[in-house]
């Protein structure tokens, strides 16, 4: 293997390990906003890292652009998802954690 392959495979992993983190700051958070904070930072990083380590297997540049185009979409999808279920949650009276 070369180090490219590696490279590729602890970028894979990491990837992994930021979703792993975003599902356990879904179950785990105390209320709908820092869920919502959780998930979408450790997805939207985690599949950028995925996209990184496959990009590096890749074996031409319209496959590399590609992929990029699915990470951008789904960073601003679930960017402005997030955003208006938030939204919703306070103008239904939603609160926020407080100790």
């Amino acid at each position: 293997m070369m180090l490219n392959d590696y490279l590729s495979a602890a970028l894979l992993i990491a990837g992994g390990v930021f979703f792993l983190a975003g599902t356990l700051g879904l179950l785990r958070f105390p209320d709908l906003y820092t869920r919502l904070h959780a998930l979408t930072k450790a997805d939207n990083v985690g599949l950028g890292l995925i996209v990184v380590g496959l990009a590096l297997q890749a074996e031409s540049w319209a496959l590399i652009g590609k992929l990029v185009l699915i990470w951008l979409l789904v960073m601003f999808t679930g960017a402005g998802v997030a955003h208006l279920i938030a939204n919703g949650a306070l103008q239904r009276g939603v609160r926020i954690w407080k100790r």
